[in-house]
Parts: structure tokens; C-alpha cells; sequence
């Protein structure tokens, strides 16, 4: 198995764990564990990920993440496809498990952890804020942006090293903290796509645009301030 290839396994295997584990427990536990727990779920895939398969592949587990380090000039746009095409495939699969157990249990999947936003798509749940498309969009572009550039700095020489993951793992715990209550925090193209595949929320794939968009904006334009702002600034 080539280089690339491998690469392409680990990412699929990373994303699908990021999904089993961080949809997993919004789906399952989300009412025991609350937002907090969900929170931390995700933060805590992303930094086993990153120490078992950022050796391999740099354990991006995110098309935004992929972006982000395209246009930061740290891969090919090649790369960059093979890479959200494999993550995608991830998510999707540990989607369709998830929904096999959901029927298995014989619950509903009702929203599926799927993202969305305003009051019509969450239906008065609680907790969750009557979000504006343009607040959405906003806060996922803004969150995204803040996202990579920690990554992008964490990861770059004279970085964070070993540490980088763990940072990066907290950085998405703090993010999903802050934007569940609005969007169910997205960030990540691929974990939006996997869960409105399966939602029985009409909304999630009428509004699953935003949450591919709004990412990928935030991640383009982190790429472009790290590049041509900090990095330049470390060449001096």
C-alpha cells in the first residue's frame, strides 16, 4: 500500500471515529450527558486521533481542516479532494452504524445529532437558541476560522509538538461548547453531511448548505491570514 493510500485508510478510519463517537453520544447519551458531555466527546476523538493517526495522514478528520491547509499551502489540491472524499466516506459509514443501532434499540432517529438552526428545526428542545440563518453562518465561519488557526499554528515548526494534539482537541471542545446551543456545531462539512443523510428532521438537508459553505469560507481564510501573516513573520 502506497503512501497515499494509507494516508486516505487513516483519515476514513479517523472521521468515522469522530462521528461513532462524537454523534454517538449526542444520539445516545445526549440526554444523560447534556451539552458538556457532547462537548467533550468530540474533543476527546479528535486527540485520540491525533496521536494514533496524525503520524499517517496529520489526522485532518475535516474537509474544512484539509482546506484550510490547502490554501495555507501545506498540501495539493489533489490531496485536498482525495482527502475530503475519504473523510466523507467515514462519516457516512459510521452514520449508517449508528442508524442500524438506533433501529436496533427501536428508537426514532429523530434529528440524528444533524445540524440545523433556528427555532423550527430544533422545536423548542431545550436548551437551543432561535438562531438566524446569518447568525449560523456566522458563528460556524468564525468558529472554523479560530479552529484552524490553532491547528495551523499547533502543528507548524516550533508549534506545539507533541502537545499539538491535545490542543487541538480542547480547542474543539471549547468550540462545540460555544456553538451547540445554536447549530449543534458543526465546523466539519463531512459530520454535517453523514448526519442529515439519516436525520428524519426535514430541515437538516435543506439547510446542510450552510454547514458545508460557512466551514470551508473559515477555513479558506485562516489558510490565507497563517500563510501570508504569521508564517511570514516566523521567515524573518
Amino acid at each position: 500500500m502506497d503512501a497515499l493510500t494509507k494516508k486516505l485508510v487513516a483519515e476514513c478510519i479517523g472521521t468515522f471515529t469522530l462521528v461513532a463517537g462524537g454523534c454517538g453520544t449526542a444520539v445516545f447519551a445526549g440526554g444523560q450527558v447534556g451539552f458538556l458531555g457532547v462537548a467533550i466527546a468530540f474533543g476527546l476523538t479528535v486527540v485520540a486521533m491525533a496521536y494514533g493517526i496524525g503520524h499517517i495522514s496529520g489526522a485532518h478528520l475535516n474537509p474544512a481542516v484539509s482546506f484550510g491547509a490547502y490554501v495555507g499551502g501545506r498540501m495539493s489540491g489533489k490531496d485536498f479532494g482525495l482527502y475530503s472524499l475519504a473523510q466523507i466516506v467515514g462519516a457516512i459509514l459510521a452514520a449508517v452504524v449508528l442508524y442500524i443501532v438506533v433501529k436496533e434499540c427501536g428508537q426514532s432517529a429523530g434529528d440524528f445529532a444533524a445540524n440545523g438552526y433556528g427555532k423550527d428545526f430544533y422545536n423548542g428542545a431545550a436548551g437551543y437558541k432561535d438562531c438566524s440563518a446569518l447568525g449560523a453562518f456566522l458563528i460556524e465561519c468564525v468558529l472554523t476560522f479560530l479552529f484552524l488557526i490553532v491547528i495551523l499554528g499547533a502543528t507548524d515548526k516550533g508549534g506545539a509538538g507533541n502537545n499539538a494534539g491535545l490542543a487541538i482537541g480542547l480547542t474543539l471542545t471549547l468550540i462545540h461548547l460555544v456553538s451547540i446551543p445554536l447549530t449543534n456545531t458543526s465546523v466539519n462539512p463531512a459530520r454535517s453531511i453523514s448526519q442529515a443523510l439519516f436525520s428524519e428532521n426535514a430541515l437538516a438537508m435543506s439547510q446542510l448548505w450552510l454547514f458545508i459553505v460557512a466551514p470551508l469560507v473559515g477555513a479558506g481564510l485562516a489558510g490565507l491570514v497563517y500563510k501570508n501573516v504569521f508564517a511570514k513573520d516566523k521567515e524573518k
